[in-house]
């Protein structure tokens, strides 16, 4: 299956300040703040939505396409994906900006201050899918992930334009899009992916019900946080299938991207909806249990037991088939 991802390509530099920041706030002196804080620990981690969505489907033996627009500072990035069965030739290089980048500092209470330089990730509206299509024979589906708003809306109207079967996925961009920009997106999308509040957002912007969004859609995926997935289709009984159980709560940054990157890995293999989702949460599972999106190691025969124990033999015996 000829899978391109498309979406953000950002780096993430998290400090830590040992102290409270509300109290280096003077409440008389709001309207003119200057502060520094000095800081104990910088962690540089791999970051964004395309490269976390396309490294879950590379450890999972498929070999994606990224989608993207990043610095000329790429390069070490680029290295890391292709080690793990990631196709990057797609990845628009700017001549004058750098890779995006979120730099966010939290304080000994979990307050946070942060700030996203958005970068190289506006020209991925430049970008075109049908050289990339193309060069690979063809696309199968296209996977339109956060981004640059007006790739995103660019993306989903060549993909319809052109044929291509794609999945919504607009996530931490639906604050920022308004009701046409998002029907623009969901419309005639094979697969909608969202939690369960950007669910709400989804038709509140929209004006659409749910079923009018069943509508527009050939499946309805919604994250449900502890309770698992929701998978909806119009005329069908919805699908829920639960959490794998995880061992720890290291980080849950990523855990979406990890989900989504199984469910789609799930569906090249061939395997139904509700299949392809349990292979999602076992793999949004690896991805809570460890700091950083792209940190978790996947040993095959360790991710089929873990299958089996939460979802049964019969379950990891289809799945086993497929991953080797």
């Amino acid at each position: 299956m000829r899978i391109a991802v498309t979406g953000s390509i950002a780096t993430d530099h998290l400090m830590t300040f040992p102290g409270r920041f509300a109290d280096q706030l003077v409440a008389e002196q709001l309207h003119t703040v200057s502060l520094s804080f000095l800081v104990d620990t910088l962690d540089i981690r791999r970051g964004g939505v395309a490269p976390n969505i396309s490294f879950g489907m590379g450890v999972l033996g498929l070999h994606p396409a990224m989608v993207g627009a990043a610095g000329a500072d790429f390069e070490d990035y680029r290295a890391w994906l292709e080690r793990h069965n990631v196709d990057t030739a797609s990845v628009h290089i700017s001549e004058t900006r750098h890779t995006a980048r979120f730099m966010c500092t939290t304080d000994e209470d979990h307050n946070q201050i942060a700030s996203f330089y958005t970068g190289a990730m506006a020209e991925a509206r430049y970008i075109e899918l049908k050289p990339v299509a193309d060069r690979l024979g063809g696309l199968d589906l296209v996977l339109i992930g956060a981004d640059d708003p007006q790739a995103m809306v660019r993306h989903t109207q060549e993909a319809r334009a052109r044929g291509y079967a794609f999945a919504a996925d607009p996530s931490q961009q639906l604050a920022r899009l308004d009701g046409d920009a998002i029907k623009e997106i969901v419309d005639g999308a094979a697969f909608l992916f969202s939690n369960e509040y950007e669910a709400a957002l989804i038709e509140s912007k929209t004006g659409w019900d749910t079923a009018e969004v069943l509508e527009r859609v050939g499946a309805r995926i919604t994250t449900l946080g502890s309770k698992g997935v929701r998978i909806q289709r119009k005329g069908e009984p919805d699908l829920t299938v639960g959490c794998a159980q995880e061992r720890r709560k290291a980080d849950p940054t990523g855990v979406g991207d990890g989900f989504r990157a199984g469910f789609v890995a799930g569906l090249s293999w061939g395997l139904g909806l509700e299949r392809a989702a349990q292979v999602g949460c076992m793999l949004a599972t690896l991805v809570i249990e460890t700091i950083g999106t792209q940190e978790y190691e996947l040993r095959p025969a360790a991710f089929l037991e873990r299958l089996a124990e939460n979802y049964g033999d019969e379950a990891a015996a289809e799945v086993r088939a497929k991953l080797g």
